[in-house]
């Protein structure tokens, strides 16, 4: 009765606002969520025999986070057995998650459900779960609803990404591509295309460039175009140089461009050389990579003139690392130098010390940065460089002993970021610093300086480089335990249509908050916004059509704080705008977050969806490293 009074009274005009209220004032969702948050499985339970369908399916869902496998025996009958398909998919969802052989058998028995929508949960999720023997489960199934062929892309697609398809997949895939089906079945068989490893790929070659070409829907063009790459035929190329010329999403000529990489440098390099002046600094940004990797000799000199006139300095970066990894050149390592000092843009440098990275005697000026330089995301930048000149091939072995050096007094500082880099080349068996160090106990002196959840990135390559010096297997990684509960009380004032204004240096971005799915990271994200955490802070990692992260207080990504959240996993699928939690693996989310550019389904069902982009995504594609948010407050 009190929603219709206050609807009422917004139709005779009152000038208030009415904000849906989340689920959360039924105390019995939130000791569920509170179970999920501390992964209590057998507490849980319970709920699945509750005679309400909305705790038996919220129930469900949540041990999709929990992923808990002496489960799967419930959460099978559930799947099999309970009144409400909402309850079945949810389960069903919640059992790909978990994998296993009992989850495996119940979803085989589910692909007979009575309504699609559990059978098209049911067969992706054996794709994600199901053993070789059992794919016939899959390649046999007739398919003869949207939703259900929706379920055996996405299926098939899954099955790709492990490396279980066979040539009946590879067939079936390729029809999905056929404009007849829906815009989810052709987008899950071109990302089968795009993501499946060891492919005959080249007898479909025809279907993936029409897909590529001519599919009305951008995002399969997108992931068609990234297939292209195992197809290694002149006719494939052929495609790609065109996309690159006549697509108008400069998401799917990034893709393309990116697919270039399969083919030689003399094939490509008119193209490649070509997107370097793409109105889009997204696909500039691509092309300048691709070339770092599989340019010749031949083209040093135009690559390092290229450098000189780039307008953008995360490209001129590029291609100065390109034009110095033919070969030590001193009037290149001299431009380098003298624009690294004349700076004032510390992404910048830091980019410049990774060219740097690519000639052996530049370390000296990597080694000052490194121990000198007071901002952050130069020492975490000099320490990978330094890492990378380790490596090089003509590497002197007559520097080891002064690397050791420099690695000690490096990890003395307790930088996260550089103890990162230094403690993965100490462990790297190629490097053999154990042969040159025979003291190590400076590693258990580091160890002392980290702690978890807030070191948790820094800790494991320090475990792992004392048990190489000790001649140990690799350790298991540590895990994060349970130490920020959910603030209920900041929750249930959190509207479900709740949105967030993001004030950026490109311009403002809206985003809508997802209190009902992600309960945990969004009131995680309200408590940051709340204190003006984000406020400041930069956009410090960009990748073309794929993310733009921020939330680091260092602003290179290795900044973490002394808590840590829960992984939640709803079944929301990652699609342009998506706002995920960043992690180091599952329960480590913290202060970090990023936004996607487009679908990309190899994140779903592995970090948290926690909200999306409502209003200012053209702003978001615009966004380059080094762009600031001003300010992060609740609309």
């Amino acid at each position: 009765m009190t929603r219709v009074y206050v609807y009422a009274i917004l139709f005779l005009g009152c000038s208030c606002s009415f904000k849906e209220p989340n689920k959360f004032s039924d105390p019995v969702l939130i000791r569920i969520v509170d179970f999920q948050d501390t992964r209590q499985a057998d507490s849980l339970e319970q709920f699945l025999r509750s005679e309400n369908p909305i705790y038996r399916r919220e129930a469900a869902l949540a041990f999709a986070s929990i992923q808990d496998a002496k489960s799967a025996f419930t959460l099978g009958n559930v799947v099999l057995e309970d009144a409400s398909t909402e309850v079945r998919q949810a389960a069903a969802f919640a059992l790909g998650q978990t994998g296993g052989f009992i989850a495996v058998n119940a979803m085989l028995a589910a692909a007979s459900d009575r309504d699609p929508l559990v059978v098209r949960e049911a067969l992706e999720a054996l794709g994600k779960t199901v053993s070789k023997k059992d794919i016939e489960s899959l390649t046999t199934f007739k398919a003869n609803h949207s939703l259900t062929q929706e379920g055996l892309a996405w299926g098939f697609y899954h099955l790709g990404v492990r490396g279980l398809a066979d040539s009946l997949i590879v067939n079936q895939s390729q029809k999905f591509l056929s404009s007849a089906y829906s815009i989810q079945t052709r987008l899950g068989a071109a990302h089968f295309f795009n993501r499946s490893s060891t492919l005959p790929v080249q007898n479909y070659a025809s279907e993936l460039i029409n897909a590529a070409m001519d599919d009305v829907n951008v995002y399969v063009r997108m992931a068609a175009a990234s297939g292209l790459r195992k197809v290694k035929t002149k006719e494939s190329l052929e495609t790609l140089k065109k996309i690159i010329s006549v697509d108008r999403d400069y998401r799917v000529r990034c893709n393309a461009v990116r697919a270039l990489s399969a083919f030689t440098f003399e094939e490509s390099q008119t193209a490649l050389l070509g997107a370097l002046t793409d109105e889009n600094i997204n696909v500039v940004i691509a092309a300048s990579e691709v070339i770092q990797n599989k340019a010749t000799i031949n083209y040093q000199k135009e690559i390092g003139e290229r450098a000189q006139s780039a307008k953008s300095w995360r490209v001129q970066a590029e291609l100065y690392k390109t034009a110095l990894a033919f070969g030590s050149n001193k009037e290149l390592v001299a431009e380098v130098e003298s624009i690294y000092t004349s700076s004032s843009n510390d992404y910048q440098k830091s980019w410049l010390l990774g060219s740097l990275s690519k000639t052996v005697d530049t370390y000296p000026f990597i080694r000052d940065e490194l121990i000198k330089s007071k901002i952050l995301v130069i020492k975490s930048s000099a320490a990978q460089a330094l890492v990378n000149v380790n490596h090089h091939q003509e590497f002197p072995p007559a520097l080891k002993k002064d690397f050791a050096t420099i690695y000690q007094q490096a990890l003395a500082s307790g930088d996260a970021g550089v103890i990162v880099s230094i403690a993965g080349a100490l462990s790297d068996s190629t490097l053999d610093y154990r042969s040159t160090i025979k003291d190590f106990s400076f590693l258990y002196e580091t160890k002392k300086k980290l702690s978890l959840p807030k070191d948790i990135e820094a800790l494991q390559p320090v475990e792992e480089a004392i048990a190489y010096f000790e001649g140990k297997p690799k350790p298991v990684a540590p895990k994060n335990e349970f130490n920020h509960p959910i603030n209920w009380e900041l929750a249930k004032t959190i509207s479900s249509d709740q949105k967030v204004l993001v004030k950026t240096s490109k311009g403002d971005i809206v985003i809508r908050l997802f209190i009902d799915e992600a309960p945990g990271s969004v009131v995680n994200f309200v408590e940051l916004c709340n204190q003006h955490y984000f406020d400041g802070k930069f956009f410090h990692r960009v990748v073309p059509n794929f993310v733009v992260q921020a939330g680091c207080y260092r602003g290179d990504g290795y900044g973490s704080e002394a808590y840590s959240i829960r992984s939640e996993f709803s079944g929301r699928k990652y699609t342009e705008g998506s706002m995920g939690m960043a992690s180091a693996g599952k329960d480590t989310e913290g202060t970090q977050w990023f936004i996607t550019h487009s679908p990309t389904p190899h994140l779903d069902g592995r970090y948290t969806v926690f909200a999306e982009v409502v209003r200012g995504m053209e702003v978001v594609h615009q966004i380059e490293v080094g762009d600031r948010i001003i300010r992060a407050s609740l609309e």
